[in-house]
């Protein structure tokens, strides 16, 4: 095993317990460890949180970052509520809504060539190679494919990690469609506290689709990156007594410099997201737990109550502390695909869903740093590949993602808990599968 610097485990010890740790483990020359397989890696095989209580070598904490260790993270990303502070996300008092099935035994058998790669991969070892905890297919509305793995099962929710942005995104879409809220404005224009920030001469817009400038580093591997401080400033756990940065996101956005011009590049930064919701809320006056609610998941016939990760002062996480069911995402991704149409109800704008298909800037997406992603952009929060099919997608490290192909009408929800956070582990193995499947539901009549 790589060793960690003393540093690294000063702050790994201070910082985790943040819910912006959903964003990293053991980031430290991932690439020279040799990880267990996801089938030696199931909880199932270590007994963690087991018995009343639990024996200390069995014992998961969020205190000293252990339930976010790997193998312990296949654990963790299910049980995330019995470990960190959240707010409810309420799917409303209406009965889920039935989803019809028309199950595909092909798919398993579906192959593709990974990235690099000069052997063909089945979509069932994809699903291995990439620690899947939870997979559903959706192809016209109906489910074509679904299996659970490791500690997920239906009735479970799971940590989406960074796609909660674009939940975010699609929150402020929503509101920009209804005139609630202008993407022309300055920033400060409804947060204020953010004028002397490098957020005050950015646009909502350009929040929205990242594409501010900011002194900000999101360098897992550095020990010194800013991100740390964004993560100790978010901890929900009490702060070490000689702690005097920042208490909470919010505070934290007020402390980020601006560095470069505004809308000239793509830069993914969690901060943005945590701007945006902050922006949402000041524009309706309700939290992003409330919105999310109001807009979504109290419409569509949920299965389960969603929830979000807190900071200290009860904000939620709004770059990366979403929680929520394998199914229930898929309803929510089929909502984007039907272009905001439920059961005959626009329960979201088209025209926010139109702005979102409508894709990014590819100029300022090339001269990011993504250079597996060739030809991609980036809008409200949203993943666009530019494809023949046009599909984009909402993503997650540790491999979450949801991925919407309008040419197939397909949706593909992938939960999951992948060693290396870094969607760059497994996009050689996903991508080109997703593809795939997409290909083989096109000539199904």
């Amino acid at each position: 095993m790589t060793t960690i610097s003393k540093d690294y485990r000063h702050l790994k010890r201070s910082l985790f317990g943040s819910a912006l740790l959903l964003l990293t483990i053991n980031i430290m020359a991932q690439n020279k460890i040799e990880f267990l397989s996801a089938k030696d890696s199931e909880p199932s095989n270590f007994g963690w949180m087991k018995g009343f209580p639990p024996p200390a070598d069995k014992t998961l904490s969020a205190a000293d970052g252990s339930f976010f260790n790997f193998p312990a993270i296949r654990w963790s990303v299910v049980h995330m509520r019995e470990m960190l502070p959240t707010q409810n996300v309420s799917r409303g008092l209406e009965a889920p809504s039935k989803l019809s099935y028309d199950l595909d035994k092909n798919i398993d058998g579906i192959t593709f060539m990974p990235w690099n790669s000069k052997n063909k991969m089945t979509w069932e070892q994809s699903l291995w190679a990439n620690y899947t905890d939870g997979m559903i297919i959706m192809h016209k509305g109906k489910v074509a494919y679904e299996r659970y793995f490791s500690e997920l099962t239906e009735h479970d929710v799971h940590a989406v990690m960074s796609l909660t942005k674009s939940f975010t995104g699609t929150l402020a879409s929503i509101l920009v469609a209804e005139g609630t809220l202008d993407e022309n404005k300055l920033v400060p224009f409804y947060v204020p506290e953010l004028k002397n920030s490098a957020y005050g001469d950015a646009t909502v817009r350009q929040v929205m689709d990242m594409t501010t400038a900011l002194k900000y580093s999101e360098d897992y591997a550095n020990p010194k990156a800013d991100i740390w401080d964004f993560s100790a400033a978010g901890n929900p756990l009490p702060k070490p007594a000689d702690y005097k940065g920042p208490n909470g996101y919010y505070e934290y956005l007020e402390t980020v410099k601006k560095e470069g011009k505004h809308g000239e590049v793509f830069g993914y930064k969690t901060v943005n997201a945590d701007a945006l919701g902050w922006i949402i809320s000041r524009a309706t006056n309700k939290s992003v737990t409330q919105l999310l609610s109001e807009k979504i998941w109290s419409k569509i016939g949920m299965e389960e109550d969603a929830y979000y990760q807190v900071d200290g002062k009860g904000i939620a996480f709004a770059g990366g502390g979403f929680n929520a069911g394998l199914r229930d995402l898929a309803r929510f991704g089929e909502l984007i695909r039907n272009k905001g149409m439920y059961n005959g109800n626009q329960i979201i704008p088209a025209q926010a869903v139109k702005d979102i298909e409508k894709g990014g800037d590819k100029t300022a997406f090339a001269k990011s740093d993504h250079p597996d992603l060739k030809g991609w952009s980036y809008r409200n929060m949203w993943w666009m590949t530019e494809n023949k099919d046009g599909a984009y997608a909402a993503r997650g490290v540790h491999g979450q993602t949801i991925y919407i192909d309008p040419v197939a009408e397909m949706v593909i929800v992938r939960m999951a808990s992948h060693p290396i956070a870094a969607n760059a582990a497994n996009d050689a193995t996903s991508l080109p599968a997703y593809e795939a499947v997409a290909d083989y539901l096109k000539k199904k009549k």
